[in-house]
């Protein structure tokens, strides 16, 4: 016959015992708002404070119609990464019985029951099994699941009440999650619908040239913005093409939606994957959780794709599908995900000849080349030179919050150079200028132009324009004892006064030496 003082005693202990673990849950559940790492650090005080093993919370999807598994304790990595992938539907199984009435759910031998679906192969079929609902019938998140380490019945119902309380804290830090990441979104999208009023008002404003060459780039790109037409950027590196995306995104009836990009040349093609079009929980190692895609971070937006002449034959199969359709599967899933997203792409590479290679698919090709803008580089619309050395100037000097000017001076030995890296290389040549200018003023002093450079990229100038066989040696445009003028001067005495001779000498095009004769009140004679 058992002793009643003892059994007093027990009960008094265990009581003791699930008082001590809610209090180290509440505390756990108030540390962070990180719920993926909150209720694993919950389950495994479930398991070493109150006795109960293999503790789960699954939380209701809607987007999945169903519940799926936010945590899992006590099971080993291969069955926790294979229960990211489990859904459990409205009134299927027990889960689903809890989730759908609200009700908790006890079985006293979960080998009698069912309803229990055993998709994770984890919980002891001798011991019970107790469910209890994340909420009330108004609102149900999800459901809290746990197993007794003992089969004794009689402390069945105050194990189950011990885990109604843990629901209800954890049930709290749920909604106050949801509450934070309700107002965080608010304020998100306040701040991109700012940004994006900010750079609708400055996207053309950032952009430079009065050729004519760039007069019809801005006609095409206020054209085509109206439309949702996919365009095609091409240009070599460095001159503009992320700009001109921007401007076309932001000017198009898309403004206000998301401008998204990437380039497809800084990521392998597993990876590259991912990033467009997202993957679930446990596709694969370190994807601790679900993570949307650009292509559905861009969805009723812009999807800007630089470098889409690198992307692999094996994945322009998949890019093709979605521009096609409209629809992908996230990596690891099997849902199908419809999205409305205006493609822009950009690429330096000659497509056509990757095409005749075999390097770039036909079909994918003509679906990108809706659209084609070509930009010229920076050799050939040096009229716009000064201008664009102007505006980076000002714009350095903002960054540096300092004045800083550009010489004439620097400006003409800037025109003198071939600009392989285009605006880009333009840009850091300024930048370095304005750092070695202690008084703020550039001039042709600290203007440092990567020699290398200009002699690697010279041939294009040169084929353009070829030095006569018969002529005299090209001056030295490095002699410090000339200066720019006297150089020009010089030239044109050599020459005989022809323009067309003197720019062979000094390495220009006709229309420098023209601009530099303007521009120095250099007097023509006539021979």
């Amino acid at each position: 016959m058992s002793d009643p003082n003892l059994s007093g005693v027990l009960k008094s202990f265990d009581a003791e015992q699930q008082l001590v673990a809610l209090h180290k849950i509440s505390v756990i559940l108030s540390r962070s708002l990180n719920m993926e790492d909150t209720l694993k650090q919950m389950l495994a005080c479930l398991d070493e404070s109150a006795g109960m093993q293999f503790g789960m919370v699954t939380l209701y999807n809607e987007s999945r119609q169903g519940m799926l598994v936010q945590a899992l304790h006590g099971a080993n990595p291969e069955v926790i990464c294979d229960a990211s992938r489990i859904k459990y539907r409205t009134n299927e199984g027990i889960l689903g019985a809890v989730q759908t009435k609200g009700e908790t759910q006890v079985i006293a031998k979960v080998s009698e029951d069912p309803r229990f679906l055993d998709r994770l192969s984890l919980y002891d079929y001798d011991l019970p099994l107790i469910c209890v609902p994340l909420g009330s019938s108004s609102y149900r998140a999800g459901v809290l699941v746990a197993q007794p380490m003992s089969s004794d019945l009689s402390e069945l119902s105050r194990k189950t009440r011990f885990l109604e309380m843990v629901a209800n804290l954890i049930l709290q830090t749920l909604q106050l999650s949801n509450t934070v990441q309700k107002e965080k979104q608010v304020l998100q999208e306040r701040n991109e619908l700012l940004e994006s009023k900010n750079k609708r008002a400055n996207n053309f404003s950032s952009m430079v040239g009065n050729t004519a060459a760039m007069r019809q780039i801005f006609e095409t790109i206020a054209q085509i913005a109206k439309f949702d037409t996919t365009v095609l950027i091409r240009g070599e590196s460095g001159t503009g093409k992320e700009l001109i995306a921007g401007a076309i995104a932001y000017t198009s009836p898309r403004a206000n939606a998301p401008f998204i990009k990437l380039n497809c040349a800084a990521l392998p093609d597993n990876l590259l994957e991912s990033e467009l079009f997202g993957h679930e929980k446990g596709a694969f190692t370190g994807a601790v959780k679900t993570r949307k895609g650009r292509f559905e971070l861009a969805d009723g937006g812009t999807l800007f794709l630089d470098e889409i002449g690198e992307i692999s034959a094996g994945f322009q199969a998949k890019l093709l599908r979605v521009l096609q359709e409209g629809e992908f599967e996230r990596v690891g899933g099997q849902e199908t995900i419809k999205v409305d997203v205006r493609i822009i792409t950009a690429t330096n590479k000659p497509l056509e000849q990757e095409v005749r290679n075999g390097n770039f698919r036909e079909d994918l090709y003509y679906r990108l080349n809706v659209m084609p803008i070509q930009l010229p580089p920076l050799r050939e619309r040096l009229d716009d030179l000064p201008e664009l050395a102007r505006f980076i100037v000002v714009k350095l000097a903002k960054g540096q919050n300092r004045i800083l000017k550009i010489s004439d001076g620097a400006i003409r030995l800037l025109l003198g150079h071939n600009w392989p890296g285009n605006i880009r290389e333009l840009e850091n040549c300024l930048e370095r200028a304005s750092i070695m200018s202690e008084s703020g003023l550039i001039d042709r002093d600290v203007v440092m132009i990567n020699q290398t450079t200009m002699s690697a990229f010279a041939s294009p100038r040169q084929e353009r324009y070829p030095m006569s066989t018969d002529a005299p040696a090209p001056i030295n445009s490095d002699n410090a004892d000339l200066d720019d003028r006297q150089r020009v001067i010089s030239a044109l005495e050599q020459s005989g006064w022809v323009q067309a001779k003197a720019a062979r000498l000094l390495g220009m095009s006709p229309r420098q030496i023209a601009y530099r004769i303007q521009t120095m009140n250099i007097h023509v004679r006539r021979m």
